[in-house]
């Protein structure tokens, strides 16, 4: 039977690519040699893996120009592309640099004088990812490299929708003999990921909540934890004390940058009601400014919608809100051009929570904008939502903003700008509601997900416990 899937050109809407998932046995098979390789892996001092990895950044380094030019063609974009092969190989220079200290082991006392603890870092024989089609080649790679500094073996499924990087990539990977032992990817679909996930001793995963509560369910099955980055819809307060010109500039780039197509996305404004008139002709006029990158790919700012299910979702949500009283200020509905899809820059106004462009996520360059009457109201619509993933708080007072992103439910508040948890991999979050669940993927909680820690504990006097019989 073939199970070959066809993959769409998001710019032309023609079918020019093909994969085919690998049979269960191939998997199982994989699955079993990753695992062998990976105890020697584990067993090499810490730099000693840093040292592989930075053979693998030249080898990037040398492919950059064919992963780039793989990721326009899966996305049609190329200013995020760039920005992805940027990003992945400065982050092999920041992991490799923290990896160490990371790793150490510690050793103390206890309350009881004459017992000791040392500690061990033990990593997950073979942790699983299953990544998304917004950002292929980063979000393929944010969990995978600190779990390979950490010292296990790394399984990677691709979104079927954006495959094409995988051949030079793997290339790379290739070139690097100690890393082609460790290190693997497999093209596949729904099937494929679900046999990864049974195969695997940590599963990695980064979508839609309805996924996301999928693969919780099948990890639950494997006794095996899950670390998951579900949808957004992030909130951004706008305060009657902000500074307009910063806010919209910032608010427009977080809402409409890679085309709206990110988990991070502002998605839903709350702007005071007193600033919401100059606010909005401020924001209108900006987003004017914006053009799609059509026909010529270097032209414009906004991109083709990467998934054609993902281009009905986001014209459902227009529809929607326009039959429940909406206004379209600029922008306002999905494009086909040449076979793609696409989508400029649109502010709604008159907008409400009965809308789905409120409450669900759009994945779009849509910016709905709701007044607000006090602060008070601003957190509780901030806070009327199903997600927490990441928020934004405008405010002419830090004291002010930072009371205010302190109430909203979400895991990483941007303070008069937007979006920085993409830019900024210090600060440790976690997902609130169904935003996801686990453990940070950003600062050092990010490799330490993927040791389990042993306690050694040792008596260290010959003397009678006074516990025993």
């Amino acid at each position: 039977m073939d199970n070959t899937i066809q993959v769409c050109n998001p710019r032309t809407g023609k079918i020019d690519y093909f994969i085919t998932p690998p049979s269960e046995a191939q998997i199982t098979a994989n699955c079993h040699h990753l695992r062998q390789a990976q105890t020697y892996w584990k067993s090499l001092d810490i730099h000693h893996r840093i040292e592989v990895l930075q053979q693998w950044k030249q080898a990037l380094i040398s492919e950059k120009q064919a992963l780039i030019q793989a990721l326009v063609e899966d996305t049609g974009r190329i200013r995020e592309s760039v920005m992805e092969v940027d990003g992945v190989i400065s982050s092999l220079d920041r992991w490799c640099k923290l990896a160490p200290e990371l790793c150490l082991t510690e050793e103390k006392t206890t309350a009881i004088p004459f017992i000791q603890i040392k500690s061990q870092l033990v990593p997950y024989p073979l942790v699983g990812v299953i990544s998304p089609w917004n950002f292929p080649f980063l979000l393929s790679l944010i969990d995978a490299i600190p779990a390979l500094l950490a010292g296990c073996a790394v399984l990677i499924k691709p979104s079927e929708i954006t495959p094409r990087f995988i051949k030079p990539l793997v290339k790379t990977i290739q070139s690097v003999h100690q890393l082609n032992q460790i290190l693997a990817y497999v093209e596949g679909a729904g099937e494929t990921g679900k046999i990864i996930i049974e195969n695997v001793d940590a599963i990695c995963f980064t979508g839609s909540v309805s996924t996301g509560k999928k693969v919780a369910e099948l990890a639950a099955k494997q006794l095996i934890p899950a670390f998951l980055e579900l949808g957004g819809k992030d909130p951004v307060i706008v305060l009657e004390s902000a500074d307009l010109e910063q806010a919209t500039s910032a608010i427009l780039w977080g809402s409409v940058i890679n085309a709206g197509q990110s988990c991070l996305s502002i998605e839903r404004i709350y702007v005071a009601e007193s600033i919401q008139d100059i606010f909005v002709n401020k924001l209108v006029e900006k987003a004017n400014q914006l053009s799609l990158n059509y026909p010529d790919l270097k032209s414009g700012e906004i991109g083709p919608i990467i998934s054609a299910k993902q281009a009905t979702i986001i014209a459902e949500h227009l529809l929607d809100a326009t039959e429940k009283g909406a206004i379209i200020n600029t922008g306002g509905r999905v494009e086909e051009l040449n076979g793609g899809f696409w989508c400029r820059p649109t502010v709604l106004t008159q907008v409400n929570h009965r809308m789905r462009i409120m409450t669900e996520e759009t994945f779009g360059p849509l910016m709905p904008v709701m007044s607000f009457s006090s602060p008070k109201e601003a957190i509780q619509l901030a806070n009327d939502s199903i997600y927490g993933l990441s928020a934004a708080v405008f405010a002419g007072s830090q004291t002010e903003a930072l009371d205010i992103a302190q109430q909203i439910e979400a895991g990483a508040i941007s303070i008069n700008d937007a979006a920085l948890t993409a830019l900024i991999n210090e600060g440790e979050k976690n997902s609130f509601k169904c935003s996801g669940l686990g453990g940070s993927r950003m600062g050092a909680a990010s490799m330490q997900r993927f040791f389990r820690k042993k306690a050694l504990l040792t008596k260290i006097q010959s003397v009678l416990d006074p516990w025993w019989y």
